[in-house]
């Protein structure tokens, strides 16, 4: 078991899942240090500037991390973004560039922070996300810290299922290019350093066991999630019968993009044309659909976080035919509202097979319109999955904590 006065510091470039990492690790009196690109304050001045130029940066600051040592590097943020405009560096090359200025950044804080790291009781552990973790893993090895990769994605055989599927389907063009063979290079040797890879579902697990990864360094801990306080008394409503008048409400919800199973959900929307469904395309367009676009299919766009809620009360199933998630977060906003899941393997593992929703046997569009012909011809057993939708309880930030505790490489 690890110690209780353990320390921890975590490295984080971005909001990823809200700071649940740090967040957790903060209610035990564990962080340290949570050392990030950007934290605006309810108070800060940057507040006061236009709102489409730091839409991304208000989203930067947690009320439970308030008290917490956080150190960020916001304005050095804004100069390296703008520079980057200039330069119109874009794709790949932007997002190695800013992984590298974070890290350069955060080791030059950490040979300042060094004298207070070394008075601490314990080695402290240090955690970093995924493709910005190379060089802090060095430095802290070279202090016999122990290391934490939090892996956010199930690496490059997720890329190689990603090839294979636009080379299927060249109609769709898109502007996706796999990364330079240095970026899984990097990645390797971050993988190498770190003592424990953290992952989010099995499926990732498996990925990166597919590449060489050891299943011995690998713990699955899936997304932490708080549901919102009104999702808790919602009550679903099925017709007894899908008709014209009221048809069965698919709702898709995230990228719009060839890895989510685009090719396949067109394909089955094809297949059930004359079927009273209609499909609710939720999210930005990555890939160039053929015109004209199926009748039934509403391209509604993207939205904000707080408009999904009314897609969630609103449609009847999610649909999330993905090729490969880490977790796939939707998943649990759906469960929260007592919608029922349709959904591949290739994801955090949420859905119960005719349980709480129904899991494909394949991603192809033949096997979501069996699925959905399933859902479109039985509304009561649609009913029956909303009412044993998953306890998202087991995914709070409680559970989290004690996850990280659990980690093996911990025992003192």
């Amino acid at each position: 078991m690890i110690h209780k006065f353990s320390s921890w510091i975590c490295c984080q470039l971005g909001a990823r899942e809200h700071y649940a990492i740090p967040r957790s690790l903060d209610k035990t009196g564990q962080l340290t240090h949570l050392i990030t690109d950007a934290w605006v304050s309810p108070d800060s001045m940057l507040n006061g500037l236009p709102k489409p130029l730091l839409v991304n940066l208000r989203e930067r600051f947690h009320t439970d991390l308030a008290p917490a040592s956080v150190h960020a590097f916001t304005g050095s943020l804004i100069r390296f973004e703008i520079a980057q405009r200039i330069k119109k560096k874009t794709g790949w090359e932007q997002m190695i560039a800013r992984n590298d200025w974070f890290q350069q950044n955060a080791i030059r804080l950490l040979y300042k922070l060094d004298d207070q790291l070394f008075t601490l009781n314990s080695r402290p552990t240090f955690f970093a996300y995924s493709y910005a973790a190379l060089k802090l893993f060095q430095y802290a090895k070279a202090k016999g810290w122990r290391t934490v990769l939090g892996q956010i994605d199930p690496g490059p055989f997720e890329e190689k299922l990603v090839m294979e599927e636009h080379a299927r389907h060249p109609i769709y063009q898109s502007n996706w290019q796999p990364p330079p063979s240095q970026y899984w290079t990097t990645w390797h040797e971050e993988c190498s350093l770190a003592d424990r890879i953290v992952v989010n579902s099995l499926w990732s697990s498996e990925a990166l066991q597919q590449v060489g990864i050891s299943k011995h360094k690998i713990d699955i801990i899936p997304l932490a999630y708080q549901p919102p306080e009104q999702a808790c008394d919602f009550v679903r409503i099925y017709p007894s019968v899908f008709s014209d008048e009221r048809p069965l409400r698919v709702l898709f919800l995230g990228q719009v993009i060839l890895r989510k199973g685009l090719a396949a959900l067109l394909e089955a929307a094809e297949l059930l044309s004359d079927q009273p469904i209609e499909f609710w395309m939720v999210g930005s367009k990555g890939i160039s659909i053929p015109q004209p676009s199926h009748s039934k299919l509403q391209w509604i766009g993207s939205v904000s976080r707080s408009a999904t809620a009314m897609y969630y009360q609103q449609a009847d199933v999610l649909l999330f035919p993905t090729l490969s998630d880490g977790f796939g977060l939707t998943q649990l906003e759906a469960q929260a509202w007592k919608m029922p899941i349709i959904t591949s393997r290739f994801c955090g593992e949420v859905v119960k097979d005719r349980v709480n929703g129904l899991i494909l046997p394949q991603v192809s569009g033949e096997a979501i319109a069996q699925a959905l012909k399933f859902c479109l011809n039985n509304p009561c057993q649609l009913e029956a999955f909303a009412k044993q939708s998953t306890d998202t309880s087991s995914f709070s930030l409680l559970q989290l904590q004690q996850s990280l505790q659990a980690l093996p490489y911990a025992v003192v």
